[in-house]
């Protein structure tokens, strides 16, 4: 009707222009993020995505399960849905769009009984026919199919007769499936500028559910991402805001991503409203499937631990987060050294003598000076050497020569102890460098 008649009839209409393109790009999100669920989605008339979940379904725990997430999803993203599932998609395209519960079937013979009670009205074609078809008694597609096709074909478009046939399973199917780009740059665009925390979160959730379907359409897992909020256009020009999130290990779960967002959020203050939001990815790695285990590890898996670095480097900052590396030197206090988590950890060729030594899980800070007592290294007790020397002479290329012979030993107690004595100086020092566990 026209738009002052429907405001006639309800004065608290709100009108809207339409807007195609926000249309399709709100779409192209939709089957963006779908593309966790299936690489086959595909886009059809009225607005409608095609999924062909067929090899999905025992991947996400069934039919029942899959319509849920796939819901979920959507929902996340802030629009609503009508499913349907069959064993064709134009049957599954009719089931959708049937006002009514929900339709799903998987067996080709439940399908097209319960399309022999759909109106006729709802094929895509038949709408321009639906006074002439209801004239002649035909009112379901049931009613359709028994009429005569050459006399269908001659008083009707040629293509109501395919869609029936397509719907019934009787004629192939094609499709264009949507491809995921290149790269991910997404961004939303707030109604109104906001600077509440929820509203963020929000809209951070749903490009975060659109990068979950790219990265898994491209087999790929994020290491870093940068979240980039726009603010609004006041009398100074203020630059945009930055939040670049680095991972301890590349992942694509939405739940773990969306929580490192969330902390990285709530630190933030906000120079003015926002009114765009941005997510890009600017590191990607090989996607890595999880393995399930037999046994599950006390104190949790490899993965948990990882979970646990990112988060605290969200919360307090990626300088503020050490990890143990390893150095290229010979000397044990130069070879053991730390490093933030936001470094790339560094890939060290260890040699052959290191690797046969003996070394202390125990490394003091600095080495302490032992005296000696009966031509004995004492520390509580004398100590008997065990093993050794491992000699080590380095450092003469930065000033800090180093010149020791390194020994294990054991006091009367049976503590394990690593020390070494000197070599330049005329009279020879011992020194307790580690202890063993």
């Amino acid at each position: 009707m026209r738009a002052a008649s429907a405001q006639v009839l309800a004065p608290e209409l709100i009108l809207q222009t339409r807007d195609v393109t926000r249309e399709n790009i709100a779409r192209d999100a939709v089957a963006l993020a779908l593309l966790q669920y299936t690489p086959e989605v595909a886009i059809a008339d009225a607005d409608t995505l095609l999924m062909d979940v067929s090899a999905s379904l025992s991947a996400f725990g069934g039919r029942r399960h899959l319509c849920h997430r796939v819901r979920g999803s959507v929902q996340a993203l802030g629009f609503s849905l009508r499913l349907g599932m069959a064993p064709v998609a134009q049957a599954a395209w009719l089931f959708a769009h049937q006002v009514g519960r929900v339709r799903r079937v998987i067996r080709i013979e439940s399908m097209r009984r319960r399309l022999d009670t759909l109106p006729v009205a709802l094929l895509p074609t038949a709408g321009r026919y639906e006074s002439w078809l209801t004239g002649i008694g035909c009112s379901t597609l049931a009613d359709l199919r028994r009429l005569p096709r050459a006399g269908l074909k001659r008083r009707t478009d040629p293509g109501l007769q395919d869609q029936l046939d397509r719907a019934y399973g009787e004629a192939p199917e094609l499709f264009e499936w949507v491809q995921a780009p290149e790269t991910f740059d997404a961004f939303l665009e707030f109604a109104y500028p906001t600077e509440q925390a929820e509203q963020l979160l929000l809209a951070a959730q749903r490009l975060v559910v659109q990068m979950t379907g790219w990265l898994v359409a491209r087999q790929r897992a994020v290491s870093a991402l940068v979240l980039t909020l726009d603010y609004e256009r006041m009398r100074c020009r203020l630059a945009s805001t930055d939040l670049e999130i680095t991972l301890a290990e590349p992942a694509w779960q939405e739940a773990h991503m969306l929580r490192l967002i969330k902390e990285r959020l709530n630190q933030l203050v906000l120079k003015a409203p926002v009114t765009v939001l941005r997510l890009k990815v600017i590191r990607l790695a090989a996607f890595a499937p999880p393995t399930a285990q037999l046994f599950s590890e006390p104190g949790g898996t490899p993965a948990d631990y990882r979970r646990l670095l990112e988060l605290l480097m969200a919360r307090l900052g990626p300088e503020a987060v050490r990890l143990p590396a390893l150095a290229s030197d010979h000397r044990p206090e130069v070879a053991n050294q730390w490093q933030t988590s936001c470094q790339a950890p560094k890939k060290i060729r260890a040699e052959t003598g290191a690797q046969s030594a003996e070394r202390p899980f125990w490394l003091l800070e600095q080495p302490l000076a032992l005296t000696l007592r009966g031509h004995r290294p004492f520390y509580g007790s004398a100590l008997h050497l065990l093993s050794g020397p491992e000699r080590i002479e380095a450092g003469w290329w930065d000033g800090d020569l180093a010149m020791r012979d390194y020994f294990v030993a054991q006091g009367e107690e049976g503590a394990y102890y690593w020390i070494y004595r000197e070599r330049d100086v005329d009279q020879a020092r011992w020194f307790l460098h580690g202890l063993f566990a």
